[in-house]
């Protein structure tokens, strides 16, 4: 049994390109005791692992060439050695951009025989998760607030924003087109949505956000970020998820102006977190999160691709704002 893989061909110097990747075909593993084999069906593509390729450690390892790109995916046990896990069973784990993978059962979480799997790619994965997490934990809005997302269209951003939503506040997105403001809008219940790339882009948030913002989720950082702290209202709070402004990039952006003058001057709160330090509690989030997928007061938006050859240049247009909600990897 062949094993398709994408393998990191070398760590990209400046922006990444397909290039920095190579499909190779190899022997599927042999599973020893305790362990299963899974046979990927979908993978999911964050701008998050764009981090993990910047020739330094990150909280997901330092790279190296000549490894599988790694990745988390959804499939079915092929074979297995773990009694808790038999063959036939819906799984997602960290498989990598491959078709096959070897995991301890203790590693694999079984995926309900009645659930999508998908959704433990997006909504009911790690992205709905620091969603979660990130705003009802660390933000924490009122009723009536205003929240500020910024990559409002990409995997957490658009689940952000219907969570404040539901929460009673006034959604605010911050997105990368005209065309993804409208979906914003019209399709997930954001109060207003404005593109960065737009002209006069400060006058367009301060149009926006004509009370202030009370409370910012940055996926972004950089100038975004910088925009956002001369809306905050005093005491706002500001979780900060992500930094795809310089994931992408030899050359990063220097910090804001504001920082950390701003955050006195206004009492801001400012909290860095990863979501895996929620982890002891990911069943009472995705309780809630399924609720509301359930019931349709969330949305979960994919943006797929076929075929796992399509991973690496997937990857590169997402990098470049080419997605609207998770990107997602057909693998067969």
């Amino acid at each position: 049994m062949q094993n398709k893989q994408i393998l990191i061909d070398s760590l990209p110097q400046g922006k990444l390109t397909a290039k920095n990747f190579r499909c190779e075909e190899s022997e599927a593993p042999a599973i020893g005791e305790d362990e299963v084999l899974i046979k990927t069906t979908a993978l999911i593509i964050s701008a998050g692992t764009r981090a993990g390729l910047q020739g330094s450690a990150s909280y997901a390892g330092a790279p190296e060439a000549g490894r599988v790109m790694n990745g988390t995916g959804v499939g079915e046990v092929v074979t297995s050695n773990c009694d808790t896990i038999p063959a036939g069973s819906l799984v997602t784990a960290s498989t990598g951009w491959q078709q096959y993978s070897v995991h301890q059962g203790r590693a694999v979480e079984v995926i309900p025989a009645d659930h999508d799997p998908v959704r433990y790619l997006g909504a009911l994965g790690i992205s709905g998760l620091t969603a979660y997490f990130g705003l009802l934990e660390i933000a924490a809005p009122k009723p009536g607030e205003t929240v500020l997302v910024s990559a409002a269209a990409g995997s957490v951003g658009h689940l952000v924003g219907q969570l404040a939503s539901i929460h009673g506040a006034r959604a605010v997105g911050v997105c990368g087109s005209d065309i993804k403001a409208k979906v914003l809008v019209e399709k997930l219940g954001f109060e207003a949505a404005v593109n960065y790339k737009s002209e006069d882009f400060r006058k367009a948030l301060k149009n926006v956000t004509p009370d202030g913002v009370d409370v910012y989720f940055d996926n972004t950082g950089g100038m975004i970020l910088g925009s956002a702290l001369f809306r905050m209202n005093k005491g706002g709070r500001i979780a900060c998820c992500g930094v795809v402004s310089q994931y992408d990039t030899d050359k990063p952006e220097p910090s804001p102006k504001g920082i950390p003058g701003l955050l006195i001057n206004k009492r801001l709160n400012m909290n860095g977190f990863l979501v895996f330090d929620y982890a002891e509690r990911y069943a009472e989030a995705r309780h809630q999160l399924l609720t509301w997928l359930d019931s349709g007061e969330l949305q979960f938006l994919t943006d797929e691709v076929y075929g796992l050859e399509a991973a690496p240049q997937a990857f590169v247009d997402l990098l470049s704002g080419g997605n609207l909600g998770s990107r997602v990897v057909r693998v067969n």
